[in-house]
Order: C-alpha cells, then structure tokens, then sequence
C-alpha cells in the first residue's frame, strides 16, 4: 500500500488519470511508474502501468503495451504476496499479457522473443491446455506458418473451457476458428465453426432475426453478447460460402456486413475480406467503389496485419479489373505525407497496392525468420473468380444495400448520435475489452483497480448515464470526521467524480462517488466511449486515493 510518505507519488498518478489521452498522459504514466520503481513502491508501479497499458489500448497502440506488461510480472515476480488480495488484478494482468502477444500478429515491431517469454509465462500460470494459451500457440504457428503445430493447438483450443475470463471475447471465438480453418483450405469446416454466431441470421428467404431478440436470447441462455456479431462472423464466412457454392448466401452476408464495416474504426481489418468477395465473387464494379470509398483509410490503418492485407486484397481486386477491360478507370488516392493527391487508374493502383502488400509482408517474414506471410499474400494475388460473372442488372440490384427496417435499425456510426440505451452502454464497455457483470436490474458492474464502478441508466426515458464509484477500502465510523474532510477536499479540487460518504451502518464508512450526465438529445458510440473511460479513471484514481488514506 502507498505509505503517507509517497502520497506525493499516489496524487501524480491521480493527476496523470485525469489528463486527456495523448502522449503527454502515457509519458507522464511512465515517470510515475518508474519513479515508483525506484523509490520501491510496487503497488503504485503496478497501478501507473495498468493505466499506462489501458492508455495505449484506447489509442489503438497494442504493441506498446508489451514493455509494460513485462515490466509488471517484474515487478508481481519480486512481490509475491502483491496480487494475492486482489484477484481481479491478477486476470486483468493476464488478460493485457494476452493482448501483448496478439499484438505480435499486427505488426514486426514486436519481437517475437518477446511474444514467446509473455506466452511461455502465461502458460506456467495457466497450463498449455487452458483455453487463452492454446489458442495463442495455434494463432503464432500459423502466423509463422507451422500448419501442423497450429493444428494440434487447435485441437487443445476447440477441447478447452471457452468461458476463460483471460481469454479473448467469446462470442468471437468461432469467427477466430473459422478464419483458421478458412486459411488452412476448409471452407466446410469453417463454417461449421461459425454456426454458433450464425444461429438464425443466414437463412435463405428468411429475414434475419432481430438484434434486440437475439441479445435477450443469448442473456436467458446466461451468454455473453457480443456486440461484433453477427457481422464479423458473416464477413469471416464469406470466402468459405463462394467456396462452397452458397453465392446467394455470401452476397446477402457481403450487404448486411458492410452496412457495418464501412464506417467502424475498428472494423478496418475486415475489409480486406469484403474486397476479396468482391473480386472473387465477379463483383467488380462493386469492389471497386468499396475501394474508392475505403481507400483513404489506408493511409491511417489499425495496425500493420490490416494494412499488407486490405492492400494484397485491393492489388487483387485491380488485377482482375484490369484483366476486364476496368484498368483504365480512375480512383481518387488522396494525399498523404509527401504523397500528393492524385486521380490513378486501376491498373497503376494495383501495383502502388501490391508493392505496399509485399513490403509489409517481408517485414514480417523478415522478423519471423519464414516467408510464410509472403507466400501467403502471393497465394491471394493468384486467385482467380470462384464464382461466374453477374449481369449488370443483377450487380445494380446488389449494390442498392437495403434501407435498414424501422424495427431493426443498424448499429450507429461512431460519430453518428442515437438514443442512449443499453446496448450502446454495453457496446462502449465492450470496447475496453475488460469483464463486467450484468444485474437483474440492467445496472452493469465492473471492477477497475480499488474501484467497483456501476454504471446504469437513470431518468423517465432513460437518458441519463448514471456512473457510481465504490472505493474498497471502508473506514471505521469514527473517523467520519476524517471522511468528511477528504471527500470535500476531493470535491473542491477535482472535476469528477462528486465524493461522498455512505453509513451502511454496521460500523463502518463507505467512501462513494458518481456522476451523472445528461444525454437525452443522444450521444455517438464514440462520445460514450469517451465518457465510459473517463468514469473509469476518474473513478480508478479516487478508490486509489482513498487506499492511500494512512
């Protein structure tokens, strides 16, 4: 625990909490973290580097976060009792060691030493058979393009507990399996592996069921929702269905899905896929207005991995353009850096794309020590049609995407605002990619820290996002005076959270916080985002002063 000699250090973290998200904050976070370090304060360096590694992950900057992870099983190795108290630290751990090594796939600057120590680590705590571990041995054999071993992975994967709370998202699992068995040339099989996430959204002549149904289905089950399905597994089987011969399914997947992904930040690594239908299924005209309209993404992509694939993807797509008689259509490229704007015919952004692809794919080969993702990116510009050629009328049809059903609108924008309800709420706290529980009321409940945060919604309409902060630590009803006293100082000084104190009365003082904000005119994805992370710091760093309280 932070000693009243190094409250000093515990109201810098605080500060560092409150900062906007940018450089300044992850710099400031890591003097703290190192000056705790040195000062031998271990429970503050584990705290800055938790907020630290969060900082990176909301800025998109996964491969940042694996020096910081390192440094935190350091610093849990030379304190062993540091964690013991505090389970849901030692799964958060776990959890930012395994997106560390997820982020080996994204892009080369992560070593791949580096990946294999966090993941042989990981292994001692949980055993090669445990659900994270196995998945995470079968995903970097086949990224180094070891099919076999990646084979005998999956098998301990597919037999493994999937509710794993170290593990990735369940309700993706099948999508991560079929994208394997995609890749390992078994569409049948990849398919089967996203039945799960497909159960009654691809039927033919039948509407696709509700969000709203689904969702209070999977919650009756006692599921976790996913707010990625059912469009990520829909985009993951498109390839599989051209494969098989299921064009109509694939079309009506390509339509719902991209409704989606054309707008979604997050969504950037999917659209390779989509370009792939394009070209593969003799959509061409399509394919390339979905390249004109996603092509300035690319210059501002979520990792490298998306990049040399939605580039290998649209070199393709150009290449069989060309071959029609398209290569020479003109596409807007803007500029970028020293690139100036410029109108390119097909044909010439098709090689600009396919030298991008090839490059990021040697830099990987490059850091593996194969040619696995080379061969691989070859093997996609070979491909040829797997499906004939649709009429003009037919590809028109296609392309009038369907305006979304009254009763079913599709899923907003990040800047586009809607009603508050709990689905965007859970969405936002989805994006974190840190466990919660729902209550039988609707309230959601996360532990961050020394932080239970409740978040639920308040108001006759239910526009108001209600966030409440419960400190862990308690203090004996005599020293109310005391409470009172940090709870106003709190409040003169900080913006967020409002502090104040509860009497359950069984002797004791709960030190709580909340805000409210008011959101009946609606808010984007992206702002309640933003107001869901500022909660959690805000709330993080006051149940972290109250611990420092001597």
């Amino acid at each position: 625990m932070t000693t009243a000699r190094d409250r000093g250090l515990a109201a810098a973290l605080a500060d560092a909490r409150d900062r906007p998200d940018g450089e300044e904050r992850c710099a400031e976070l890591e003097r703290i973290a190192s000056r705790a370090d040195a000062t031998g304060d271990p429970r503050t360096a584990l705290s800055a580097r938790f907020a630290l590694v969060e900082a990176y992950l909301h800025l998109g900057e996964r491969w940042r976060t694996v020096e910081p992870v390192r440094r935190m099983r350091e610093t849990a190795a030379r304190h062993p009792g540091l964690l013991d108290a505090r389970p849901d630290e030692l799964t958060r751990l776990r959890r930012h060691q395994r997106q560390a090594v997820e982020a080996l796939f994204g892009t080369p600057r992560v070593g791949l030493d580096q990946a294999r120590s966090l993941l042989d680590a990981l292994a001692g705590e949980l055993g090669e058979d445990a659900a994270p571990v196995a998945e995470l041995r079968c995903r970097v054999a086949d990224h180094l393009g070891d099919e076999p071993a990646a084979r005998r992975a999956y098998e301990r994967w597919s037999a493994a507990d999937a509710a794993d709370p170290v593990g990735g998202c369940p309700g993706c699992a099948p999508a991560r399996r079929a994208e394997l068995l995609a890749g390992w040339g078994e569409p049948e099989a990849a398919l089967a592996a996203l039945a799960p996430a497909l159960t009654g959204w691809v039927v033919p002549q039948a509407p696709s069921t509700r969000r709203g149904e689904r969702e209070a289905a999977a919650a009756a089950a006692g599921a976790a929702v996913c707010t990625d399905q059912p469009e990520r597994a829909l985009a993951v089987g498109l390839l599989p269905w051209l494969r098989v011969g299921a064009v109509t399914e694939a079309a009506r997947a390509h339509v719902r899905a991209y409704r989606r992904h054309r707008r979604e930040r997050a969504a950037f690594g999917l659209l390779a896929t989509h370009l792939r239908f394009c070209a593969l299924g003799g959509y061409l005209h399509r394919g390339l207005e979905v390249l004109t309209e996603q092509l300035p993404r690319l210059d501002h992509p979520a990792d490298d991995l998306s990049a040399m694939e939605f580039a290998a993807a649209g070199a393709l797509l150009c290449g069989l353009a060309a071959e029609a008689g398209l290569g020479g259509r003109r596409i807007h490229r803007p500029g970028h850096g020293s690139r100036p704007a410029a109108e390119v015919d097909v044909a010439t952004l098709g090689a600009q794309l396919q030298a991008l692809a090839t490059a990021l794919a040697g830099s990987f080969d490059a850091r593996n020590g194969t040619g696995h993702q080379s061969g691989r990116i070859a093997s996609w510009l070979a491909e040829r049609p797997l499906a004939a050629p649709v009429s003009l009328a037919a590809e028109s049809e296609f392309d009038e995407e369907p305006e979304p059903d009254p009763a079913e609108p599709g899923p907003p924008g990040p800047e586009e605002p809607a009603p508050l309800d709990a689905a965007l709420l859970a969405a936002a706290l989805d994006a974190r990619g840190e466990p919660y529980t729902v209550e039988p009321d609707g309230t959601l409940v996360g532990r961050w820290g020394e932080a239970t945060i409740q978040f639920r919604l308040l108001g006759r309409r239910c526009d108001v996002l209600h966030a409440r902060v419960v400190a862990a630590r308690t203090l004996p009803a005599e020293r109310r005076a005391e409470a009172y006293a940090f709870c106003n100082a709190w409040n003169h000084d900080r913006l967020l959270p409002a502090a104040y104190v509860h009497e359950p009365g069984d002797g004791t003082l709960v030190l709580a916080a909340g805000v409210s904000t008011d959101l009946s005119c609606g808010v984007a994805p992206a702002q309640l985002e933003v107001l869901v992370a500022a909660a959690v710091r805000t709330g993080a760093a006051y149940a972290e002063a109250v611990a420092a309280l001597a």
